[in-house]
């Protein structure tokens, strides 16, 4: 059966080029959509990967191809040597290599034993790969049949017509997690205008993205988890100075190693002051403390994180709104590999009196809903302080801040945003959330409120209508 479907393609591996040149609109949308998820420099290994052109546009640093047609092969190799190609299936695949990205495009359907085909994948997976499946809607099935008879799309075997929950009992089966799916293109072909509306804008809202032809799945492999890490907890502080050392002595020991880190904005209370006592007063914690230059949580995010030495990151906002007796259970969600950025959620449990105005409770609902369409996972509670993920994936997050730029003030969407860009698992933890015994909210809701529409638009732009 191998060799039969080897010599199938190899028939067409001459004609490959021009079909995917008549249909260039097309693969230039597909190639975007791949581009999202795999940023520039990664080790990337594409199955399936006929005569190169996906996996060399994405410009891995290493780049690995398989394709069961020789000829397909040899076209690719030709085009791309600095790229690595081999004829056969995956079992024939000899090296050690673990890669960043595994990607199948429109492999699937083509497969006689899918189960056993992913758990092959695994030997060339860490924790922090990602899977990335493109397959074809099977509402699409009769459109491109036809448009396989007029010439016009490079003609298949037939086909597995998996829809999501199959490809999800398949990944269930085999060992994987569904991190995130997204649907894409309308119109495969150019209509000057039209093409640009249906497929930047419709093809993203609810009803016409059911409609679309091509669908992606994000997975990533499981692991058992048993190793310990150090941690920061980072407690951004301006006018707090009643609860700085409530913010120490309530934390519980967690981890292998705990440092924390008080970045002072600017206070009028005395808050810089309290923590040096607390140092003095503490001193077998591994407490520092540094001044503020800029101005806004989100700066003093950024610069308490690169101050940072432990392996896993976590923000306590010092108004201990959110207890610091929750910290072990973020720790251990992070650490278990449950999810790979943990996000408080205060809106589970009933609130203390006072502890959130009505107003804000129903904006928080609004956008807890808007954000999670918006960024294809759940997102209850999108400005609860208290965050956590390893600082490997932080300083990923920080490598590719320039696709979204120095946007945020709050700091929450900057850490929201890249983790969706980097495909993390997120996982919202719901928190008891408290009334403050000291000081006063710096929420200001109108000002905020207008800053969380722009928030709004910006991810639509660089997240939604990419």
């Amino acid at each position: 059966m191998t060799q039969k479907i080897a010599r199938y393609y190899d028939s067409l591996a001459l004609r490959r080029d021009d079909f995917r040149r008549k249909n260039r609109y097309y693969y230039a949308l597909l190639d975007k959509q791949y581009r999202y998820f795999v940023p520039e420099g990664k080790k990337v290994l594409e199955i399936g990967c006929s005569t190169g052109d996906l996996l060399a546009a994405l410009k891995p640093s290493l780049g690995m191809g398989v394709d069961i047609s020789p000829k397909m092969i040899e076209s690719a190799q030709e085009k791309y040597p600095s790229l690595h190609f081999y004829a056969g299936t995956v079992d024939n695949i000899t090296t050690d290599e673990k890669f960043d990205y595994i990607v199948l495009s429109g492999l699937l359907g083509e497969l006689e034993d899918i189960q056993a085909f992913l758990q092959s994948l695994r030997r060339f997976c860490t924790p922090d790969t990602r899977i990335i499946i493109e397959y074809y809607s099977y509402l699409w099935q009769s459109l491109l049949k036809i448009a396989e008879a007029a010439g016009r799309k490079i003609p298949q075997r037939e086909q597995n017509w998996l829809d999501f929950n199959d490809i999800g009992n398949f990944l269930e089966l085999a060992d994987y997690e569904i991190i995130k799916k997204e649907r894409t293109i309308l119109l495969p072909f150019n209509i000057w205008g039209i093409s640009f509306l249906f497929n930047k804008y419709l093809a993203k809202l609810p009803f016409f993205n059911a409609l679309t032809l091509n669908h992606f799945i994000v997975a990533r492999s499981l692991f058992e988890h048993t190793k310990d890490y150090s941690v920061t907890i980072l407690v951004p502080c301006r006018n707090e100075k009643g609860n700085i050392e409530q913010a120490i002595t309530r934390t519980p020991l967690f981890g292998t190693h705990q440092e924390f880190i008080f970045v002072e904005g600017h206070s009028k209370d005395g808050t810089y002051e309290e923590v040096e006592r607390v140092i003095k007063a503490y001193p077998q914690k591994d407490i520092k403390l540094f001044k503020q230059q800029g101005r806004g949580k989100g700066d003093a995010v950024r610069f308490g994180f690169a101050k940072a030495q432990g392996e896993i990151l976590m923000i306590l906002d010092a108004d201990l709104t959110v207890a610091p007796e929750e910290m072990p259970k973020f720790y251990e969600a992070v650490r278990s590999g449950k999810g790979e950025f943990i996000n408080g959620c205060r809106l589970i449990y009933p609130m203390e009196d006072e502890a959130m105005r009505f107003l804000n409770l129903v904006a928080n609902k609004f956008f807890g809903l808007f954000f999670s369409w918006l960024l294809g996972q759940r997102f209850k509670d999108t400005l609860c302080g208290t965050k956590v993920m390893f600082k490997r994936h932080y300083d990923e997050l920080v490598a590719n801040r320039h696709y979204f730029g120095d946007f945020d003030p709050f700091g929450d969407f900057d850490l929201i945003f890249g983790a969706v860009k980097l495909n993390l698992k997120v996982l919202e933890l719901p928190v008891r959330y408290k009334s403050r015994t000291y000081g006063t909210t710096q929420i200001q809701r109108f000002r905020h409120g207008l800053l969380l529409f722009k928030m709004c638009g910006f991810a639509m732009k660089k997240i939604k209508f990419i």
